[in-house]
């Protein structure tokens, strides 16, 4: 790990990845810390169609290509027992929206950002950021077999791509739970032989996987709303829940409670029947909407879900994730170009990235004030 670069990017994940990809071909020194050793579970599985324009972006598109993730042809959600169904060409869209295993894209993104010239280190943390110098100081902690211990390291800007864990937010204490009257939690486990839902409403086996596109098919019940979406080998299901109705459960609990909800949810019962549960699989998580009222300035930036998250009805995360890292490895390289604009950088990243967490939380929540949403930027 060298003792300084141009941009230190906290998090591997789609925001980091592609963050330091971008950076890195520009010909910037870009050092990435991921604290996981990839490839490592995530869900999140479902993407949006316009994901390919990031691709194309960054130069991947041909190893997304030859991954071969299953295809997705629309979507079809179930809301208080109307409905709705749409598929992606009926909006112009002529290349596919996916359904990907996140261990694997993700492990695809990062490898592509170290190909193309930035420094990956996995299996460090990221402490903390000293802004008091001239350049900010990344102070982080290696468990890498090469090098234990803790180290410093000087950059010129840091970027937080460091998800849920949010490390510059908890440190500015900027960070702000979008409560309303009641506090979520999405929990999520997998199940191998179930049907899915194909694009033209029908129910199909495994069998037809790779044949038939599926949706993602999303259901609201009693309490929140659940998705179901087809990956090559396993079906993913995910619940949306009130945080109350688990608040005291252990895990063994909890994960009785999550099979019990998803076998009572209109469809996703007769679409598991023949299904095996992936014993272990279920996994949380809690604090789940959330944003930062400081998301970016003269040198750093917060991306992806260590800026805001917002409720993943949409399928928008990795979308998020993509285009907040575009705008700031614009902002970086900016602020490089002309120093003596870096402020004025700062402010219209931020103004960015507030616009695009407003906009989603507006459309996934019909909530076009408060909870850090600037009305007149949606």
């Amino acid at each position: 790990i060298p003792n300084s670069c141009d941009v230190v990017v906290i998090g591997g994940g789609p925001a980091g990845s592609h963050a330091a990809t971008l950076l890195a071909q520009r010909g910037y020194e870009v050092v990435l810390f991921e604290k996981s050793r990839f490839p490592r579970p995530m869900v999140g599985e479902s993407l949006i169609p316009h994901f390919w324009k990031f691709m194309d972006m960054s130069g991947i598109t041909p190893k997304v290509e030859a991954a071969n993730f299953l295809p997705k042809a629309g979507g079809i959600t179930v809301w208080n027992g109307r409905i709705h169904q749409f598929s992606f060409s009926a909006f112009g869209y002529d290349r596919p929206a996916l359904h990907v295993e996140r261990d694997e894209f993700d492990d695809l993104l990062l490898r592509h950002a170290e190909s193309e010239g930035a420094a990956v280190f996995e299996e460090v943390s990221v402490n903390g950021v000293d802004f008091a110098e001239t350049k900010p100081v990344v102070q982080y902690h290696s468990m890498r077999e090469d090098g234990r211990g803790a180290g410093k390291i000087q950059c010129r800007y840091v970027i937080d791509a460091s998800g849920n864990s949010t490390v510059l937010a908890k440190q500015f204490k900027s960070r702000k739970l979008v409560a309303g009257k009641r506090t979520f939690l999405g929990m999520w486990g997998y199940f191998t032989g179930g049907n899915y839902i194909g694009v033209d409403g029908s129910s199909y086996g495994p069998e037809s996987v790779g044949k038939v596109p599926p949706v993602t098919f999303i259901s609201s019940h009693d309490d929140g709303w659940a998705w179901h979406i087809q990956l090559r080998d396993k079906i993913s299901i995910g619940l949306i829940i009130n945080t109350s109705n688990v608040k005291r459960m252990g895990k063994q609990e909890m994960e009785g409670y999550f099979l019990s909800t998803v076998n009572k949810i209109p469809y996703f019962k007769e679409l598991l029947e023949p299904a095996s549960y992936v014993e272990g699989s279920m996994a949380f998580r809690p604090d789940y909407s959330f944003y930062s009222t400081k998301p970016a300035g003269p040198n750093f930036g917060c991306i992806g879900d260590a800026g805001a998250f917002v409720d993943p009805i949409f399928s928008h995360g990795c979308q998020a994730a993509f285009y907040s890292a575009s705008v700031c490895a614009w902002a970086v390289e900016s602020s490089f170009k002309r120093p003596d604009r870096a402020d004025n950088y700062g402010r219209m990243l931020k103004k960015r990235l507030q616009q695009h967490y407003g906009f989603s939380r507006s459309l996934a929540l019909g909530d076009y004030g408060g909870d850090g949403v600037d009305p007149e930027l949606v």
